[in-house]
């Protein structure tokens, strides 16, 4: 909020918290002037490699970075929010683990966005070296998905 002595609307605290878990978004910020709140939640990041997680999602708390894998030249980043899928189906094997040789154009994973599968693509052939997503998280544009060296 823009003033310290401005009273807390929970109400609307509660309904954005809402909106950013029907939506799969990580913040939302609402502004009309004279009142600017921020609501925020921390989203944990499933990784092969061992890393330190923090905080609990759903909790309106600052967003800290965990790793900056984004500027990796090998980095395959979502071009859209969504909700990301490893498999094409739940009962069936994932499309990459860690350590497979992937040829350009070949299916990585999936992420659904408005009701519609989008697949996502090799950018250029290489070996997966990180899969920074879990099944079924919630991702952000720009965010890190694969790493393909």
């Amino acid at each position: 909020m823009t003033t310290a002595n401005a009273k807390i609307d929970a109400e609307l605290v509660r309904t954005l918290a809402e909106l950013l878990n029907e939506t799969g978004l990580s913040e939302i910020e609402y502004d009309t002037g004279s009142l600017r709140l921020r609501v925020a939640r921390q989203l944990t990041v499933a990784a092969h490699a061992p890393m330190a997680m923090p905080g609990s999602a759903g909790a309106p708390v600052a967003q800290t970075a965990v790793v900056d894998v984004a500027n990796h030249p090998g980095a395959v980043t979502s071009p859209m929010v969504g909700v990301a899928y490893l498999s094409p189906e739940p009962t069936a094997a994932h499309f990459i683990k860690v350590g497979d040789r992937v040829t350009e154009g070949q299916t990585l994973c999936l992420i659904e966005a408005m009701k519609t599968f989008n697949p996502i693509r090799a950018p250029k052939g290489g070996l997966v070296t990180q899969i920074l997503i879990g099944n079924g998280q919630p991702v952000e544009f720009g965010e890190a998905l694969v790493v393909v060296e």
